[in-house]
Order: structure tokens, then C-alpha cells, then sequence
């Protein structure tokens, strides 16, 4: 297939775009950073790199980029500001809004004018969308919640799900993704290596959780799999809380992991934001295994072994 990648040059990025390649399909990558990485595909056509910021209208009158839509097969949407990394000031709510929303839009409104409109789009949200709660569990046939970030999401998933109707579409709630170069377990894996580890807060929120090979394999099944549209729950089949995963991830490690951050510091460090960490939500997918998607890494010791070794 020729793929149109957005936002796919962070955390995710990094194992998608070489197993894309692995898989034989051509790639358009959009972001805004400088070329880097690559240089054989590059040079031999497999991955063109266009420097460009999706959120913005003018980047989609650059001809590249039309041209780049117009040949895509598929479309991929990861674009977004990362959610738990700095405080929610009035200006940062802004940029995490629009980093979504007017990338999907302006992806959307282009695939509505293209004349060859690609056949599927694979579009990013998050399981945000359904509020956090200790006791709730909750699956994709679930309404959402009524924070902001529960806002945010069904906002960004109304505006993927305005694509024509020629193009199939599947939303990706995706949860905590584990992987040592980035994410939560990347900010983790230094502290509980130093034998300072512990659960975050009063640890009884729950992690609903997946490893980035499994969910880059679900990505690349959603692009191939033509039975694949609506929402999935990109998470494994078995949540823990934060006091468990940190007892794992000790264990996994040979370390003690005894020592609680208090929420008080994550408040401190990020404000509203310091919600995504210390109020989480237990999460299923009902849809993954009714498609057939067998997970790699299904329990936690297994994905923290692969993660960590």
C-alpha cells in the first residue's frame, strides 16, 4: 500500500514506520521535524519526509502533500501534542486541542476534495474518552465521560468519523503504551533501575495498558483488514492498578519498588494534567477479539519482560 503518515515520527512512530516498511508498503511521513533516519529509503523512494505542520491550512495547498493524499492507499493519524508532559495552562489546552482537532479536520476536509480519496484512515484517540474511575470498567460501546480530556477525544473522533463514506474509518482509543525509549514506562525505568520506584499517587487507579508492538501490529491489521472500521480499544486484555504494574515492574527488574511518589509532587509538576496519571480507568476491548487480533504481549510480566530486557 502507499500510506499517508501523520504524527508518526514520535513514541508510536518509531516501531511503526520500520515495520511498515518491513511489510513492503511505501511511505509518505508528515511532521514537523527535520528530516532524520532513514536515508535508504529515502533515497530509494520507499519513504518520502515532508517537513510540514498538518495543523496548519497551508501546509495542505503544498502540492507534495496533495499529490502524497491523492496516491494514498491508506491514511494513519497519530497527530497530537503529548498529553501528560507539561502543565494544562490556558495556552497548553490550546495546543493539545488544536494539534487534534485541526490536523483531523484539515486531513478530512482534503480527503473529501481529493478525487482518488485513500480507502481507509486509521485515526488515533485515546481512552480518555471515557473519564477516569476506579470501579468502572469500561468497553468501546461505552458513552463518554465529561472532563476535558474525555471532551477532547469524542471531539477528535467526530471529526475522523466526517471522512466520506468511500473511505472505511477506525478509531484507535489507545491506552498506556509501554515501551522503554518514551511513554509512561520510559519516565519509570530510571527511577525504579536506581531502586527508587513505587506507585504514583494512592496507587489504586487502574493502568489499562498495551505493549507498542501490539498496538503497531493492530495499526497494520486496521490498514489491511477491510472488516475493520468503527472503534477499537488499543489496550491488552488485562488492566492492573498502578500498585500492581509497580510491583511487576520491580519484580521484572530485581528491584525494590516500595517508595510512593505523591500525588501532591505530580500536581506540583503538571497541574490538571497530573489527572491522566492519578485518576485512570479500567479498560477492555470487546471489539479486538470478535476481529480476530491476537496479542503478543497479553499479561503484563510478558510485556514488561519484552519491554525491559
Amino acid at each position: 500500500m502507499r500510506l499517508l503518515l501523520l504524527g508518526c515520527t514520535g513514541f508510536v512512530g518509531r516501531e511503526l514506520v520500520p515495520l511498515l516498511l518491513a511489510e513492503g508498503h511505501q511511505l509518505s511521513l508528515v511532521s514537523r521535524r527535520l528530516p532524520r533516519g532513514f536515508e535508504a529509503e529515502r533515497a530509494d523512494g520507499r519513504l518520502e519526509w515532508l517537513q510540514l505542520d498538518p495543523s496548519r491550512p497551508q501546509s495542505w495547498q503544498v502540492p507534495e502533500l496533495k499529490e502524497a493524499l491523492d496516491q494514498a492507499d491508506g491514511v494513519v493519524n497519530l497527530a497530537g501534542e503529548p498529553i501528560a508532559e507539561k502543565r494544562w495552562t490556558p495556552p497548553h489546552r490550546q495546543l493539545l486541542e488544536s494539534s487534534r482537532l485541526d490536523t483531523t479536520q484539515l486531513l478530512v476536509e482534503a480527503i473529501k476534495a481529493s478525487s482518488t480519496p485513500p480507502s481507509v484512515l486509521v485515526s488515533a484517540s485515546a481512552i480518555g474518552f471515557y473519564g477516569s474511575s476506579t470501579s468502572a470498567q469500561f468497553q468501546e460501546s461505552n458513552a463518554p465521560g465529561d472532563d476535558f480530556l474525555a471532551s477532547l477525544c469524542a471531539r477528535w473522533e467526530a471529526a475522523a468519523a466526517a471522512v466520506p463514506s468511500s473511505t472505511r474509518q477506525l478509531t484507535v482509543r489507545i491506552g498506556i503504551v509501554l515501551a522503554p525509549d518514551g511513554g509512561a514506562l520510559g519516565k519509570m525505568l530510571p527511577v525504579f533501575r536506581a531502586g527508587f520506584g513505587g506507585p504514583i499517587g494512592d496507587g489504586r487507579q487502574w493502568m489499562s495498558w498495551i505493549h507498542r508492538r501490539d498496538l503497531c501490529a493492530l495499526i497494520l491489521q486496521a490498514l489491511t483488514d477491510g472488516s475493520w472500521s468503527g472503534v477499537v480499544n488499543g489496550v491488552a486484555p488485562q488492566p492492573v492498578t498502578m500498585a500492581a504494574f509497580s510491583k511487576e515492574l520491580g519484580r521484572s527488574l530485581g528491584r525494590p519498588s516500595l517508595l510512593p511518589v505523591p500525588a501532591a509532587v505530580l500536581q506540583v509538576l503538571l497541574g490538571d494534567g497530573a489527572k491522566v496519571v492519578l485518576e485512570g480507568q479500567q479498560v477492555a476491548s470487546e471489539r479486538l477479539q470478535d476481529l480476530g487480533f491476537s496479542f503478543r504481549y497479553p499479561d503484563l510480566p510478558s510485556a514488561l519482560v519484552a519491554a525491559t530486557s
